[in-house]
């Protein structure tokens, strides 16, 4: 059974989700007041930024999108600055520039190994600040290290939670840790303010600007390459605005050299879950267009799935820790359009018929699900159905866990959120890994 602790949580989180709902009920008659959106509730403990490594993870929030509050947060892990012999696993020693020489235990030592170890001269480097904070470096550098590149999207019913809370911060940064990822947080606009289909628009609205933004480095790289009058073109005309349709008008540094969008990942919790799938089942739609973003797998943890033929767990579990049956409910009422609200609504019910792509196309699923979850069976059936058509789908369930009892660990505290984080790694780098160095277990 859960302990006593999680116990004392979920009764008082229950009782703070109620009042948020019953507030959100009374200030949906006033959604044409917030045509921008919102991504956040202004009771939530935020997390702030820290763009320099000084837990092994460096964040930074951006705007990407002028016509709506939708936000990210990156989590660039210190693993981008492994030298790149060790991340292909060579056996011959990294090149090295002279550089200035330090002592082992001078600040500057470790920063100067980081460069030599790229191979980058420090006149190509722009690392930190005085501050410390790390900057990135020029798009036109093509020596240094890439990783996988992962959109999570939180949890909160559609109605609470953000992508920059503590909790989510907490989170995204052992995920980016243990699966070695740039994670992208999407901070996608909540309801009832924006209801469906608004959160599922923002989560593939990301993932285009992360196409954009692999396009736009591109075409940094060659106007960085570009010799025009037998003059080389200087590096602030690289690096000026990049006219874009879509609203990203400038390269993002940490992305461009960091980032492998060809190993795209998404990850999802609870109703963020059931945007991961949008997303996935539109980027299958999407096929090229969304070159040379590929969505190789997806993770599912604990999703928001619902149905009109209640299922075992949904009988048994109906008064289960954190998500209950009642609010699951009110928290779809209060996303779907009064119009359209049903339990078998496409964004609900993953397994309705005539859905489209065919499972048989849907990328990799992995499938996180807790012991006492009343929404447990549901994620587990679809499991078995992509199962049936071929797609490596497998189910992590986790024994004496609660709803959210892995990105809530930062209060809950429990064994099993660090073993679940891990696991998700070990089956993530299946996929993410490089072509010939494929991790297995």
């Amino acid at each position: 059974m859960p302990s006593v602790a999680v116990k004392l949580y979920s009764v008082f989180f229950k009782f703070l989700l109620k009042h948020r709902l019953q507030n959100r009920i009374q200030s949906s008659q006033d959604e044409s007041d917030h045509p921008f959106g919102v991504t956040s509730r202004p009771e939530e403990s935020i997390a702030a930024v820290n763009p320099s490594f000084t837990d092994g993870v460096a964040t930074k929030d951006i705007h990407i999108d002028p016509f709506t509050s939708l936000s990210i947060r990156i989590f660039l892990p210190d693993s981008c600055l492994v030298s790149l012999d060790s991340d292909s696993k060579s056996q011959s020693k990294p090149k090295v520039r002279a550089t200035t020489r330090s002592a082992p235990n001078d600040p500057n030592h470790t920063e100067n190994y980081r460069r030599n170890s790229y191979s980058c001269s420090n006149e190509d480097l722009n690392s930190k600040s005085e501050s410390g904070v790390y900057r990135g470096y020029s798009p036109s550098i093509d020596n240094c290290r890439k990783l996988p590149v992962m959109l999570q999207f939180h949890g909160g019913g559609f109605v609470s939670g953000s992508n920059d809370s503590v909790a989510n911060d907490f989170f995204c940064r052992r995920i980016a840790k243990l699966c070695d990822v740039i994670v992208l947080a999407v901070g996608y606009r909540l309801a009832p303010e924006n209801r469906y289909p608004a959160a599922f628009e923002d989560g593939f609205k990301v993932l285009h600007w992360l196409a954009k933004q692999a396009n736009l480095a591109e075409c940094s790289r060659s106007l960085g390459n570009k010799r025009g009058g037998g003059a080389e073109l200087k590096r602030s005309d690289v690096h000026r605005h990049i006219a874009d349709a879509f609203g990203a008008s400038t390269v993002e540094p940490w992305l461009a050299v960091h980032g492998d969008p060809s190993r795209c990942l998404l990850l999802g919790v609870s109703c963020g879950a059931n945007i991961a799938d949008y997303v996935a089942r539109k980027a299958v739609e999407a096929a090229k267009l969304l070159d040379p973003v590929k969505v190789v797998a997806q993770v599912l943890m604990y999703p928001f799935f619902t149905g009109s033929v209640p299922t075992h767990s949904e009988i048994k579990l109906a008064n289960s820790y954190f998500y209950d049956k009642a609010m699951c409910i009110l928290a779809w009422k209060l996303f779907l359009p009064e119009e359209e609200f049903s339990l078998d609504h496409s964004a609900a019910n993953p397994l309705i018929p005539g859905r489209v792509p065919p499972l048989k196309l849907m990328p990799p699923t992995l499938t996180v699900v807790a012991e006492h979850d009343w929404m447990r069976d549901r994620a587990i059936a679809y499991s078995e159905e992509l199962r049936k058509v071929n797609v490596d789908a497998p189910v992590l369930e986790y024994k004496d866990a609660v709803h959210e009892f892995a990105t809530l660990d930062m209060l809950l505290r429990t064994p099993q959120a660090q073993a679940c984080a891990e696991d998700i790694a070990i089956w993530a780098k299946k996929y993410i890994s490089l072509r010939g160095h494929e991790f297995s277990y």
